[in-house]
C-alpha cells in the first residue's frame, strides 16, 4: 500500500529546534478558554482575544530567545476559510511581539483530517506542504497544539529541502508524550536495523526524520507485517470516522 504523501520527508526537526517553547501541557488548558471553538471554526477576532487572554505574557516572556528577522510560519490550508484561525493570529501576534515578518507562501496543499486521528492514522495521513521558502533565512514554526508532531515535521521538511533553516517552534500546548521532538538516535538505529525499508515503503519518511513521539511508536511495534496490519486497518477507520462526518477522500486521498 503507498503512502498517503507522494513527497518523502528526508529532513527531521532539528537538534536545536527540539525543545518546542510552549506555554500548556494539555489541551484542555486551552480549549476551556471561551472563544476557543469560535477561533477554532476560523473566527481570527476570536483567535485574537484567546491569544491576549492566554499567551501575550508567555510570547513576551521568551521575548530575546529567539532569533532576529525571523520569518514566522503557521500550518495553514490553501483554502482556509472556516478553518482553524489560531495557528495564523499566533503567527501575527510573535512577529508583533519579536519583529520579523509573517510568511504567507508556505501553504498546506492537502487536508489531512488529523482531529480525533490515532497515531497510526496521523502517519498514513501526512500533510504536504508547498510554496517558496527564502534561502538561508531562520523560519520560526508556530502552531496551536502538537501531539506527534508530524505536522510540524513535515513544514520543517518543506522549509530544509528548499534551503531554510528551522531556528525554534513556538505551540501553545505540547502535548506528546515526549515534549523534545528529534528522536533518540538509539531509537532511530533500532528501527533502521529492524524495518531497513519498511518506513520508508509504508510511510515515505527517512527513519531519521521521524519526530520522537512517532519513532517511539513504531518502535512499539514486533514485526513489519504488524505494522502493515495496523497501517491497513488505520486507513479503514480513517474512512469509517471521516464518513460519519459527511466526509468521502477522493481515490488515493488515503494512500
Amino acid at each position: 500500500m503507498p503512502p498517503t504523501s507522494t513527497s518523502r520527508r528526508e529532513y527531521g526537526i532539528p537538534i536545536s529546534a527540539s525543545e518546542p517553547f510552549s506555554l500548556f501541557e494539555r489541551d484542555t488548558d486551552l480549549k476551556q478558554h471561551a472563544s476557543y471553538k469560535t477561533a477554532k471554526a476560523g473566527n481570527e477576532q476570536a483567535a485574537f482575544i484567546l491569544l491576549k487572554e492566554l499567551a501575550l505574557h508567555f510570547l513576551i516572556g521568551i521575548k530575546g530567545k529567539l532569533p532576529k528577522e525571523a520569518i514566522f510560519v503557521a500550518p495553514f490550508a490553501r483554502e482556509s476559510g472556516g478553518d482553524n484561525a489560531i495557528p495564523q493570529v499566533l503567527a501575527t501576534f510573535c512577529q508583533s511581539i519579536f519583529g520579523g515578518e509573517v510568511d504567507n507562501d508556505i501553504v498546506q496543499a492537502t487536508r489531512v483530517f488529523h482531529t480525533g486521528a490515532d497515531p497510526m492514522e496521523r502517519l498514513a495521513m501526512r500533510p504536504e506542504f508547498e510554496g517558496r521558502v527564502r534561502p538561508q533565512q531562520p523560519y520560526v514554526l508556530v502552531d496551536d497544539v502538537t501531539n506527534m508532531g508530524g505536522t510540524l515535521a513535515e513544514l520543517a521538511n518543506h522549509i530544509q529541502q528548499q534551503g531554510g533553516t528551522v531556528a525554534a517552534i513556538i505551540v501553545l500546548v505540547n502535548a506528546g508524550r515526549l515534549k523534545h521532538l528529534a528522536p533518540d538516535k538509539t531509537i532511530i538505529g533500532k528501527l533502521e536495523r529492524r524495518y531497513p525499508n519498511e518506513i520508508i515503503n509504508l510511510f515515505h519518511i527517512c527513519p531519521h526524520a521521524l519526530t520522537a513521539n512517532e519513532a517511539q511508536y513504531l518502535i512499539g511495534f514486533k514485526t513489519a507485517d504488524e505494522i502493515r496490519n495496523r497501517r491497513t486497518k488505520a486507513t479503514q477507520e480513517i474512512h469509517r470516522r471521516l464518513r460519519s462526518k459527511g466526509v468521502e477522500l477522493a481515490a488515493g486521498d488515503d494512500g
